[in-house]
Formats: structure tokens, C-alpha cells, sequence
């Protein structure tokens, strides 16, 4: 037996916070985490949401159950299963997206903003790594990258980008890979050189981190 492809179109959904206008200066794409769905996601950004700020909640295109009572649904980004397919799926998806978004607006004087959430944070990197933008922030909480950010962006493409780091302190992750903690900081420091955050927590966005940083970003 062989394998093969064929392309086929697919809908996917997402939430959108605000709007986008000729009054817009900010738009921020947040991506979710593995397991997670954009309803869910989404109502942590709720608070940025104002005349000049449009917030854009994509899901991912696979979606499963949660558990044996086929009750909880959550969405994936990628998986290890023909990993460069659906990475090149989900980055045409969100080109799209933005692209369909912006369509009456100009682009000069709005500044694209990208934050990921665990398995969005690989998400966005890969994204990023092939857009024809450069995000101005780049957020990435409690993210892992276990070969190294190299593995799936290129450094350079973030030479004018603002980057973030943002992780809890009792992260299962780094708790169940403690050896990893120190190394992969080190490498993040190293390629992209992000304001590192560490906050009281685990693998979540705190909402007072996360609007302490937002107020940080808005000075900029």
C-alpha cells in the first residue's frame, strides 16, 4: 500500500474581536494551544478589544474529543502525521485569513501582532517564517522548542520584531523536562533575543500577566 495526496478545500472558523477599519492601528492573530477551541481562547482577549485594536481568534483545522463521553472538543494545529502538509495547510489558512480581513484597509499604518499559546507558538513560528509581513510583536507563552527556534524560523525574520517569552513557573512541561528548561531559554536568547517573563503559574495565560504585557506593548 502507498500513500497519496490530493488537495481539497476545507471551512474553518474563527473569532474576530473588533473590527477592521481605517481607524484600526493594531491587529493581534492569537493562536490557541493544543486541545483548545477559539470560543474558549478568544475570551482572554476580550479586554484589548477597542476602536483601534481587531483581534483575530483562528482555530485549528483538526478537531477531536476530549475524552470517552464525547462531550469536550478541542482543535489541534499539527501533529506528527504528515506534519509538513498540514504545516503548509495552516499557514496558506491563515494567510487567507488575514489577506481576506485586511482587504479594504492599507496595511502601512497597521501593526500586525502575533501571540501563540503552547502548540501556537510553533504554530506562529512556522507561519511567520514564510509571510510576506514582519509582526511587530511576537508573543510566545509557554511555547517548547525542543530542537532549538532555528528548527522552524529562520532568526533573522524577526531582526525587527519585538519578541516575547512568557512561561509559569510550575509549567508541566519544564517540570517534566527539567533538563530542557535551561537550554531552551538559553537558545531563544541566543536567536531571538525575546524579553523573557516568568510568572507564578503553569501551563496558562495568567490574565494579569498577560494585561500587564499588553500595556507594555501599547507604549511601544
Amino acid at each position: 500500500m502507498k500513500y497519496q495526496n490530493i488537495k481539497v478545500e476545507r471551512t474553518a472558523r474563527y473569532i474576530l474581536l473588533g473590527e477592521v477599519t481605517k481607524k484600526t492601528k493594531n491587529i493581534w492573530i492569537c493562536l490557541h494551544g493544543y486541545g483548545q477551541l477559539a470560543s474558549y481562547f478568544g475570551k482572554r482577549f476580550k479586554f484589548m478589544e477597542d476602536e483601534e485594536t481587531a483581534i483575530i481568534i483562528p482555530e485549528g483545522l483538526s478537531r477531536f474529543y476530549l475524552n470517552d463521553k464525547f462531550e469536550r472538543i478541542g482543535a489541534s494545529w499539527i501533529t506528527k502525521e504528515m506534519k509538513a502538509e498540514e504545516a503548509e495547510d495552516y499557514i496558506n489558512y491563515l494567510n487567507v485569513l488575514l489577506l481576506q480581513l485586511t482587504s479594504e484597509v492599507s496595511l502601512d499604518n497597521i501593526k500586525i501582532n502575533v501571540l501563540g499559546f503552547s502548540q501556537g507558538c510553533t504554530t506562529a513560528c512556522r507561519w511567520l517564517n514564510q509571510t510576506t509581513f514582519n509582526a511587530a510583536n511576537l508573543v510566545l507563552w509557554a511555547g517548547f522548542f525542543g530542537n532549538g527556534i532555528e528548527d522552524i524560523i529562520k532568526p533573522e525574520r524577526l531582526t525587527s520584531t519585538n519578541s516575547y517569552y512568557v512561561y509559569g513557573s510550575s509549567d508541566f512541561y519544564f517540570i517534566n523536562h527539567p533538563e530542557m528548561k535551561e537550554k531552551m531559554l538559553a537558545n531563544l536568547i541566543e536567536k531571538i533575543s525575546p524579553d523573557i517573563i516568568e510568572f507564578d503559574g503553569d501551563h496558562v495565560i495568567h490574565p494579569t500577566v498577560l494585561k500587564e504585557l499588553m500595556a507594555k506593548i501599547a507604549k511601544l
